[in-house]
């Protein structure tokens, strides 16, 4: 029996509870395991190189159509924090 550690999947949401960073996942006997600690989600995927799929995280999900990419730059005012008598 061999096993991996469990680790936390940094940017990782849950299928379920839709909580972030709240992912594990560990490898045990050729098959690769993962839950949620925030809920009961649990799932098992056989370990496959070939078919290049990734765990969906913040950075490796697809932009919301709906919501562009702002490019906008505006300037930074800062206040003074004791105001002139």
């Amino acid at each position: 029996m061999t096993q991996t550690p469990k680790r936390f999947i940094a940017g990782a949401i849950c299928p379920r509870c839709a909580a972030m960073d709240r992912v594990r996942s560990w490898e045990q006997n050729g098959i690769r395991y993962r839950d949620c600690v925030s809920c009961d989600f649990f799932e098992q995927l056989p370990v496959d190189e070939e078919t290049g799929q990734e765990l969906p995280t913040r950075v490796n999900r697809e932009r919301e159509a709906n919501r562009p990419a702002s490019e906008e730059i505006s300037p930074v005012r800062i206040l003074d924090p004791k105001p002139k008598r």
